[in-house]
This record gives C-alpha cells, sequence and structure tokens, in this order.
C-alpha cells in the first residue's frame, strides 16, 4: 500500500509539472491559433512536439519497477489529439510510444502500443465532438478508458506474463487516478482559457459599441466655433471631456431670432450609457422647446414636465439655460438645480451668480421655476460648468473646488472664451493630476461684446452675488 500511495504522489508531481507547462502554453500564439481553429501543418508540428515532450517526461519523471515505470506518459497524446485533432495526437504520441520503446522492460511493446492509441483516442474524440473540448466528466471517462486499455496491453503482450502481472496490480491505481486528474486538470483550465476569450471579445465588442456611441454623443453637441460668426456682439466657446466613453454631460446653444440666442448646459446625474441616453432626450426636448416667444423659465419648466413623466429610471438633471440679448446684453436665465455660474466683469470683478433656487429636471412636475436677469456690459463674460470641474479630485481626494475655479477665472479679464475655457480645464488637470477623472468636464463661456450698458456691480467681498 505504501509504493502504491509513493507511485501515486510521484506522479501526481510530475502532473503539476505538466499543468504548469501546459497553462504557459495557452497564452502562446500557436495555442490561440488551435483554439481559433486555423491548423495548419506548422502548429500540428508544434503541437506534436511539445505534447510529446510531455509524453516522454510523463514517463522519465515515473516510478521504475521491474524494468518497467509507472507513469503518466499517455497524458501527453491524449490532451494533444483532444485540442488539435488526429494528426498532433498521433505524432505525440509515436513520439512517446518510440521514446518508451527504447526503454525496453517486460512491458515496452505494450505500453508504446497505448501511447500510440491514446493520442488517437484523443484525436478521435475531437472528431466526434467537432473541435469542441469535451466536459470535464467526459475528460476523466476518456482518461480512464486509454488507461484501462493501456494495462491490457501491458499485461497481454508483456512478456514474462507474470512480471507484467506484478508491475500492472502495482501500477493501475496510481496511473488510472493521476491521468484522469491531469485529463480534469487541464480540461478546467482550456475552459477557463476560452471562457476568458469569450469575455475578452464581448468586451471588445462592447468597447467598440461604446466608442461609436460616444461619437454619435459628440455629433449632436456642437462643436463648431465661432459659433455665430455673422453675430459679433458675442463670443462663444465650449468643450466636453467625458470620464467614461460617454457621459451624461451636454451643451448647446443657438439663435432663437435676430437678436437673441438660447444656451443651456446640463449634467444628468449617473455615468455611462443611461446617462447619455437620457442627455440625449434632455437635448432633444430643450430644443424642441426653445422658441422665440418662450423665456428661458417656460421652456425649463417644460423640458421638466416631460421628463418627470413616466420617469421610471430616476434620473435626473441639473440644467442651467439662459436667453442673451445682442442688442441690450440682457440676461435672462433660469437655474434648475445646476452649479451657480461665474461672471468675469470687463474690469475684472469675479464672482458666482445668486442662488435662484431651481429644482432639477425629471424630479416633480409642475415645479415653478423662477426667471432671473443679468445685465452683461461689453466685455463682459459667462462661465458655465458642471460639477465636474468644482469635484475634481487629486490623488488625496481634495475637491479643486470655488475657490481655484475664481481663481482661474481671475486671469486677464481680456481673453477669449476659448482661452478661458482652455486655462480652466488647465487649472483642473493641474490639480487632480495624476488621479483618474471621475465625473464628465463641460465648460461653456460666453463673452458678451454688444454696445455699452450700465452694469450692476458685482459683490465682490461676499464672493456671490449680483
Amino acid at each position: 500500500m505504501d509504493s502504491i500511495t509513493t507511485s501515486l504522489v510521484t506522479l501526481l508531481q510530475g502532473v503539476c509539472v505538466i499543468m504548469v507547462l501546459a497553462y504557459g502554453l495557452t497564452r502562446t500564439r500557436v495555442f490561440a491559433e488551435i483554439l481559433d481553429g486555423r491548423r495548419t501543418p506548422k502548429n500540428l508540428a508544434v503541437m506534436a512536439v511539445v505534447f510529446g515532450a510531455f509524453s516522454i517526461y510523463g514517463t522519465v519523471s515515473g516510478v521504475s519497477l521491474l524494468g518497467s515505470y509507472i507513469n503518466i506518459r499517455d497524458l501527453g497524446p491524449a490532451l494533444a489529439g483532444l485540442l488539435a485533432g488526429p494528426l498532433a495526437g498521433l505524432g505525440a504520441g509515436l513520439l512517446g510510444g518510440a521514446h518508451r520503446f527504447t526503454l525496453g522492460g517486460p512491458t515496452c511493446h505494450g505500453c508504446a502500443l497505448s501511447t500510440v492509441v491514446a493520442g488517437l483516442a484523443g484525436g478521435l474524440v475531437y472528431r466526434v465532438r467537432d473541435g469542441r473540448l469535451p466536459t470535464t466528466v467526459q475528460a476523466v471517462a476518456l482518461a480512464l478508458g486509454i488507461e484501462a486499455f493501456h494495462m491490457a496491453a501491458g499485461l497481454f503482450l508483456g512478456t514474462p506474463m507474470a512480471t507484467a502481472l506484478i508491475i500492472v496490480r502495482s501500477a493501475v491505481v496510481p496511473m488510472l487516478v493521476a491521468n484522469a486528474l491531469g485529463m480534469a486538470v487541464f480540461v478546467v483550465i482550456v475552459r477557463n482559457v476560452l471562457e476568458e476569450r469569450r469575455t475578452r471579445v464581448a468586451k471588445e465588442a462592447i468597447e467598440g459599441e461604446l466608442r461609436v456611441a460616444r461619437d454619435i454623443q459628440m455629433s449632436i453637441v456642437p462643436r463648431m466655433f465661432p459659433a455665430f460668426p455673422d453675430r459679433p456682439e458675442v463670443e462663444l466657446y465650449a468643450m466636453l471631456d467625458s470620464a467614461k466613453e460617454v457621459g451624461g454631460d451636454f451643451y448647446d446653444y443657438y439663435a432663437l431670432d435676430e437678436d437673441r440666442i438660447f444656451f443651456v448646459i446640463g449634467d444628468v446625474a449617473g455615468k455611462g450609457v443611461p446617462a447619455s441616453l437620457f442627455m440625449a432626450v434632455t437635448m432633444t426636448l430643450f430644443k424642441a422647446y426653445a422658441r422665440p416667444e418662450r423665456s428661458s423659465v417656460e421652456v425649463l419648466a417644460r423640458v421638466n414636465d416631460k421628463l418627470s413623466r413616466d420617469n421610471e429610471t430616476g434620473l435626473f438633471v441639473t440644467a442651467f439655460c439662459g436667453v442673451l440679448n445682442l442688442r441690450t446684453g440682457r440676461l435672462d436665465y433660469a437655474n434648475a438645480g445646476h452649479n451657480l455660474p461665474v461672471a468675469i466683469r470687463a474690469d475684472g470683478a469675479t464672482a458666482f451668480l445668486p442662488r435662484s433656487g431651481g429644482l432639477v429636471l425629471g424630479a416633480v412636475s409642475d415645479f415653478p421655476y423662477k426667471t432671473t436677469s443679468l445685465t452683461l456690459a461689453p466685455g463682459d463674460t459667462l462661465v458655465v460648468y458642471t460639477d465636474g470641474v468644482t469635484e475634481a479630485m487629486d490623488r488625496e481626494h481634495a475637491l479643486f473646488g470655488n475657490e481655484r475655479l475664481l481663481e482661474a477665472c481671475r486671469g486677464d479679464r481680456r481673453r477669449a472664451p476659448k482661452v478661458l475655457v482652455e486655462d480652466i480645464v488647465a487649472a483642473v488637470r493641474a490639480h487632480a493630476g495624476d488621479a483618474p477623472q471621475s465625473d464628465d468636464i463641460t465648460i461653456l463661456a460666453v463673452r458678451y461684446q454688444g454696445r455699452q450698458t450700465v452694469a450692476t456691480p458685482l459683490d465682490r467681498p461676499a464672493g456671490s452675488g449680483i
């Protein structure tokens, strides 16, 4: 009993070595071609040689007994046949069998024959299953069948038979258990590799679809600047940088009539595909409801009522929209729970707009939004942004915050909106450093350059308010 246990332990050690080497093989290009069904003379030869070497190792790592070997030699050819078909299995079997035959011993004829048969048996299963890997139970049954044939061949072809019988009795349990276990483990390894490949293919397909979705999403956000080339009274620039392939931030702008432009910026609560779809719906609603006869608060209310109706997703949107009169500089705006914009006066005074107390869009229908007005003088700029700016974090999770935003806006007051937006983004990037971007970043800057008007002074000491 002790000798059987010792033999089994020795064979299992050999199985472990072969499994480690076989796992390394699964990461090679040749193995990938085999799994893809691209069997060429070259990769079949490689499989035959590699698994033939496994077969030889299975012999030399075995236990010598009366001139023969208790071994796991059949494992290599059987696996070659299962993975690459009869030719690879036969090749590996011939290599392992020839090596065994040269060692001689009472059972050399039966052992050599069984090694060749092991490769052919694996190849036969490959053919029957059209190249599909067998289940673990089927693999164990195959290994047991091969080793049963091995025992029978060694016994009936062995000389003298009495010696062959002693060898078979000592080898039957270790060889059945070790070869069956090795076959089962390798099938599990290959199945995991196949699942990994399927997962990778699915992931790449999803990533490809998300890239297309991002292109589509970005195509509905206006990116042609100058935004109003025929209206020198206003200069507008905006940018959107999603944290993921697609996101929930958006901005839009368009002329309502000869004297007024409408602009909006928004942020859908959430990330990824759901937020991007909700963003597209929200943008479409703003474009549909923005009309010359409607104020910004009326547009906001209509969009809110539409989003609130049957909103089973529970998503909501913060938004800021405004109507700017290019002749007078008057800005009528409404805020739906969005970050307070920053006003930059031509004289350098910089502060946040006052709070106007609006609820987010999509939460409650019939909410009474309020219109607030601000008069912009020539050279004044309004900066509207999403919380991806102020909530950008560094490695220590410190937020960019309102004060850093104001500081970034207090630079050269003569900066064009494009330069201003780029400077703010640069300040955010510098603060975040190598920390991953946690949220979408969207900024829209509007600079009024019309006729001189009387501007309402900013409350600079308080840092907010008009």
